[in-house]
């Protein structure tokens, strides 16, 4: 494989930390908390950033709405102080409320070790009992996606006006950003929800000892939310949402080859699920084969995605949806696996690097979940196929646990989630090398100096145990000088240097190239042949 890695200067950005690649952004409908101004440190962020100063200074209504505005927040305090989570409507005009999707999946990631995550409100979240959802997907996908179009051009990406960025093109200039989530895409996606059903009981966690939790949540009270059934996708709505997830991926190999989506497969409604005497099930093999239909994934043995397709190195999808500890606040008690999936990652980045793989963490909150996935029935049953593209959550003996740790990527090399996030570090890591020399003289002593400077960081990855082989040597080789380049490339101020690596996880060798234009001016990284 061979990746180009090409600059630019890019409109104001929020201060990076490069060396970090567990920060992540979550894109969404929430509420402002009454009452509660921006922090200092935020403000300072802000203004750092450009946000507040210069040409693309907001007013002060628009900075306290924090309305297509990247917030950073540390812990889940400070979101819960900034963010009406919990205060999402139910019925139009009505008393009853549930949390926001979002507002889960920021829980979700900080309780499962997160440390860092930026928030990015497109807007208040609609009631969740209303009748109008297929007339408003569109535009509540347009505010995430903003280049989504089902019927219309879609919408112009203008990177050097701020002011008119949306969803997730703040993604362009969060440099600091390694995970991209949007909890609320199946939602938008989904169809108009059922009346609410008859009692239902919660799910009883397993009997067994286990340690005492002093920061454990207290569960919320019983608003009758699990009679209410949780957002569910007809075969249009699977087809709206694997053209938003195209989108985001396009936008992402375009403008930020380092960042990777974390998103949650949306359920099935009745018309695609098969009905039994205890309701519609969704088996693996059946949404293995709706997948493909779908074109969320490419037919069986097709190694390259159709145009269309939501299947991408830059995509990792968690299946199924939870009954967790936390998630007695929403709609039939489930919350979508998105957020739990990005705090393990988050987690384990910090911990081990961000290229070891989080397949069999143990997850003690996961209660049940819906469809309960028909795990350990051999590495040929459909469940064993479905975690060969999907991070399938299953029982064990146990408890559960994540049981694969995978991209969509059809392409066999790229699937393992730690190669992918592994390559996107690299990426990372050698941007910044590389942007501190653009300004140097055109010549071997700045061809040897660039090489010298990405073996450094190469040897490190080596000697984390990122990169496969005896030594350095095999690990990985670093080539910039007139075999990497042509005499125009030279006669025009370009360096080129050519990095081949081994990731651990991999089973071929792996080739990176990095351009430099001395002038500074560049293009967003590109996949070359």
């Amino acid at each position: 494989m061979t990746i180009g890695l090409v600059f630019q200067t890019a409109a104001p950005p929020v201060e990076p930390a490069p060396n970090r690649t567990d920060i992540a952004c979550f894109i969404g409908f929430v509420g402002r908390r009454a009452g509660a101004p921006l922090p200092d440190t935020v403000r300072a962020e802000l203004k750092a950033a450009g946000w507040i100063d210069g040409p693309w200074a907001r007013s002060e209504a628009e900075l306290q709405s924090a309305l297509q505005l990247p917030i950073a927040v540390e812990s889940w305090d400070a979101f819960d102080a900034l963010y009406a989570w919990d205060e999402r409507p139910l019925r139009q005009g009505g008393d009853l409320v549930c949390a926001s999707y979002l507002g889960a999946a920021v829980r979700s990631f900080f309780a499962r070790g997160g440390r860092r995550a930026l928030i990015v409100r497109v807007g208040d979240p609609w009631p969740y009992l209303v009748t109008d959802r297929n007339a408003q997907r569109r535009q509540r996908i347009r505010a995430l996606v903003p280049s989504f179009a089902d019927a219309a051009a879609p919408a112009l990406f203008d990177v050097n006006d701020p002011r008119k960025w949306r969803g997730i093109e703040h993604l362009y200039a969060l440099a600091d950003v390694s995970l991209a989530l949007l909890p609320d895409l199946a939602d938008a996606c989904a169809i108009d929800p059922p009346p609410p059903a008859g009692r239902r009981e919660p799910p009883q966690p397993p009997e067994g000892f286990v340690e005492c939790s002093e920061d454990e949540p207290v569960p919320p009270d019983d608003r009758g939310l699990g009679r209410l059934a949780a957002p569910r996708c007809d075969s249009p709505g699977y087809g709206a949402w694997r053209l938003a997830v195209k989108e985001l991926r396009a936008f992402l190999a375009d403008r930020r080859r380092d960042c990777l989506f974390i998103g949650a497969l949306p359920l099935p409604a009745d018309d695609v699920s098969r009905p039994t005497n205890d309701g519609p099930v969704f088996a693996e093999a059946e949404l293995l084969a709706f997948l493909r239909r779908a074109g969320v994934l490419e037919p069986e043995g097709v190694h390259t995605a159709p145009p269309a397709s939501a299947a991408s190195a830059f995509v990792q999808l968690g299946w199924p949806w939870l009954a967790t500890r936390r998630a007695a606040d929403l709609p039939q008690t489930l919350e979508p696996p998105d957020g739990l999936l990005a705090g393990l990652i988050a987690a384990s980045a910090l911990a081990r690097g961000t290229f070891r793989s989080v397949a069999g963490t143990r997850m003690p909150e996961v209660l049940a979940a819906t469809p309960t996935p028909a795990w350990g029935l051999g590495p040929d049953s459909p469940a064993a196929q479905l975690a060969e593209r999907v991070c399938l959550i299953a029982p064990e003996p146990d408890g559960w646990s994540l049981a694969s740790d995978v991209t969509t990527s059809p392409d066999p090399a790229w699937r393992p989630g730690g190669v992918s996030r592994l390559m996107a570090s690299v990426l990372r890591a050698a941007r910044r090398v590389g942007e501190g020399l653009l300004f140097e003289p055109n010549g071997p002593r700045l061809w040897a100096r660039l090489a010298r400077s990405i073996e450094e960081l190469l040897t490190a990855y080596w000697r984390e145990g990122g990169l496969r082989g005896a030594s350095a040597a095999e690990a990985f080789d670093v080539r910039c000088d007139r075999s990497t380049m042509s005499q125009n490339d030279i006669d025009n101020g370009r360096i080129i240097a050519e990095i081949s690596v081994t990731p651990a996880a991999a089973v071929e060798r792996m080739v990176v190239v990095l351009a430099l234009d001395a002038g500074g001016a560049a293009i967003a990284l590109r996949e070359v042949a």
